[in-house]
Order: C-alpha cells, then sequence, then structure tokens
C-alpha cells in the first residue's frame, strides 16, 4: 500500500517540478522593467474593489489627481476606472478576476485597487481563489514593496517581500501521502531571488539608502533559502556603496522591536513567508495594518493597494463613508514615486505624517464621531497646499 502511495506522490511531484522549470524559462526571457520616464502617456487603471474599497479609493485617487493635475490635464497621466473587480461578478463568472476585467488591466501600466473580498467557509460565495493572488499571478508581480516609516522614532523601513516563490508558490500543490503524512513544498529559482534581490539594492541605490539586509533561515532551510543568500551576497558585490548583511527571521522579528537597534535597519529583502510575518509587526509601530500601503512590483506592470480587508461590515452600517483612507493615500505615494513623480510622493508622505502624527487636527473612528474619508483627504490636500 505504502509503494502505490510513494508513487502517487513522486507522479505529483513531478508534475510540480515541470511547472515550475516551465516558470524559470518564461523569466529568463523577460525583457528590462518599465522606463516610465520613455512613455508619451502613463495610464492608472483604478480598481474600486469590495466593501469599503470603493470608498477609500477614491479618496486615494483624488490625492493623486491633485499632486498630477498639470499631467492629468496634459494626458500624460490618465486615471481609468475599471469596474468589475468586485465579489459579486467574481462570484457569478466564477473567476478570481473576470477574463473581460483583467483585459481592462492589462491595458494599463500602473493599478491602484481597493481591497477585495476571498471567501472563506461559512460565507455565501463560492470558493474562488483570492484576486490578490491571481493578479500577482497574472501580472507577474514578484516584489511585494511595503513601507513603514514612524520619523519621530527614527524609523524608516522598507521591505521587499518575494511574492511569487517560497512557501507560498505552491501552497494549494502539497501532497497527502497517507492519513499520517503530508508534505508541503518550498520553491526557489535562481531568476526569482535574483530579480527580487536587485530590486531591493536599485530601490536603496535610487532614494539614497546605504544598507540592505536579507532575512532567511539559511541555518535550517539551507537549500532554499541558503540558494537566496548566496545570491543576495553575489549581488551585493555589485553595489559597493551599500552595506549588505543578514539576519534570521527569528531574532529579525525580535530587533524590529529593540529600540537600541531597529533604527538601524533600512531595505531588508527575504522570501514570502517571512516577509509576511515581518511587515504585518512592522506595520504595528505605523498603527497597525489598515494604515499601512502596498506595492506588488513586476517588470512590465505594477500594482498598488491597502494591505488590509474589505471590512463589509462597515458597508452594512453604513459607515463606509468614515473608513480610513491613508492605507490606499499611502499606497498612492508608493505609486508616485514608483511611476517617477518622487517630488510629488515625498510631499504626500510629508503631509501623511503631519496629518497622521505630528499634527493630527482630524481623527478618524470608522464612525460618525470622527472625520469622514473624504474630510480627511481634503486635510490631506490642504496640507500638500502649504508646504
Amino acid at each position: 500500500m505504502f509503494t502505490e502511495r510513494i508513487e502517487e506522490a513522486k507522479e505529483k511531484f513531478g508534475q510540480l517540478l515541470a511547472e515550475q522549470l516551465e516558470r524559470v524559462e518564461n523569466m529568463k526571457s523577460q525583457g528590462d522593467f518599465v522606463d516610465y520616464s520613455s512613455l508619451d502617456q502613463i495610464i492608472v487603471g483604478v480598481c474600486g474593489g469590495d466593501g469599503i474599497g470603493p470608498a477609500i479609493t477614491a479618496q486615494s485617487q483624488r490625492v493623486l489627481e491633485y499632486l498630477l493635475e498639470d499631467e492629468v490635464k496634459t494626458g500624460k497621466v490618465v486615471f481609468k476606472n475599471i469596474d468589475g473587480l468586485t465579489i459579486e461578478r467574481r462570484a457569478a463568472e466564477k473567476s478570481a478576476i473576470p477574463p473581460a476585467v483583467l483585459e481592462e488591466i492589462k491595458k494599463c501600466h500602473v493599478i491602484l485597487k481597493g481591497p477585495t473580498t476571498t471567501p472563506r467557509k461559512g460565507d455565501p460565495w463560492p470558493n474562488v481563489e483570492s484576486a490578490n493572488v491571481a493578479m500577482r499571478k497574472e501580472l507577474d508581480l514578484f516584489a511585494n514593496v511595503r513601507p513603514v516609516r514612524i520619523p519621530e522614532q527614527g524609523i524608516d523601513w522598507t521591505f521587499y517581500r518575494e511574492n511569487t516563490e517560497g512557501a507560498y508558490a505552491v501552497g494549494s500543490k502539497g501532497v497527502h501521502v497517507t492519513e499520517d503524512l503530508g508534505v508541503d513544498f518550498t520553491v526557489v529559482t535562481s531568476q526569482g531571488c535574483e530579480r527580487i534581490i536587485r530590486a531591493a539594492f536599485e530601490f536603496a541605490k535610487a532614494n539614497n539608502k546605504t544598507r540592505v539586509t536579507a532575512v532567511t533561515k539559511a541555518n535550517i532551510i539551507k537549500v532554499t533559502d541558503g540558494k537566496f543568500l548566496d545570491i543576495f551576497y553575489a549581488i551585493a558585490k555589485e553595489y559597493p556603496n551599500i552595506s549588505a548583511d543578514d539576519w534570521y527571521i527569528d531574532i529579525m522579528t525580535a530587533k524590529l522591536v529593540d529600540e537600541k537597534r531597529r533604527t538601524d535597519f533600512q531595505v531588508l529583502v527575504m522570501p514570502n513567508l517571512y516577509g509576511d510575518i515581518l511587515t504585518d509587526e512592522a506595520a504595528e509601530f505605523q498603527g497597525g495594518v489598515g494604515t499601512a500601503g502596498s506595492a506588488n512590483i513586476g517588470k512590465r506592470y505594477a500594482m498598488f493597494e491597502a494591505i488590509h480587508g474589505s471590512a463589509p461590515r462597515m458597508v452594512q452600517e453604513g459607515r463606509d463613508i468614515y473608513a480610513d483612507p491613508c492605507s490606499m493615500i499611502r499606497a498612492g505615494a508608493m505609486l508616485l514615486n514608483h511611476i517617477g513623480y518622487k517630488a510629488e510622493a515625498d510631499k504626500l508622505y510629508k503631509a501623511l505624517d503631519i496629518c497622521t502624527i505630528t499634527e493630527k487636527k482630524l481623527v478618524l473612528t470608522g464612525r460618525d464621531t470622527g472625520a469622514t474619508g473624504e474630510e480627511f483627504a481634503n486635510y490631506i490636500m490642504d496640507t500638500i497646499a502649504s508646504l
């Protein structure tokens, strides 16, 4: 009986290896990153998503259009609203991203995306795949980038989390060999490691950062994490003006709360699972995941979003107008920086610091006891005007 089960597991493992080797060949044939400065027009797709998504995404779009007023007038930057990335339509079509919606998304260069609902057991929706996961796969968005900034504490971290490999790459393709034995897989490729690590060093170089830190568990996970770490130090040699070091994931989680050491870290790069853990921990310093924006970057496309959920209860209770848009506005700042409008991004980051930390004239409570998202976006724009 065991022999038959082992042979079945071998067959599944062989199929997985064939799929991953094909992916390697596809990565080898990819070109360079998009040079936005060379484009006649930059198309920004806007997908509101589910729950509070449309409300907070609209406020982020307002702020971006304000900052890019001249570019919008000349047609250099175009905002394209894309409907249909909703749980209702996704459920009706039994698709993570409806094909017609994906077609519209692929006509854009970057996407500003509100949170989307992923069905779970007990929900009234069919079990469609996460729209986020599907978009990362379809657009090959391999770099998940999350900044955390608290100036008064000296914290300015940017996390580069690999998005397409590691422990999450084939999370649905583990094997139950027997009732007593289950096996999952961690996948790492040279090409996947190289592109996320190089992206982190290029970000550091472009933004005058002096340190890039790799986070692994290479002392225990020797093959996959070991490959990541070997490639990290090989690439680091190409950036002699940037110091490179590495930490293990367990001690790194402790060092982020160490007041004496945490301000030393600048840019951190890591495989998928470790990035998921660290970025949620780091977001708590900034006020929780509700305040954090996120970028998903590939060579051709990039998508910018909040890292929290769609909060359908707020909509059911008529409170979506009071939802905090900070996460989507921070995502908008990352979008600006990515497409080459660094000065505008810096203004927006500064305004966010003033409005949420130093001045804080308006308070967002998620209820009518606080400001609406529109009022907060107005506050951001008024602050930018005064800088």
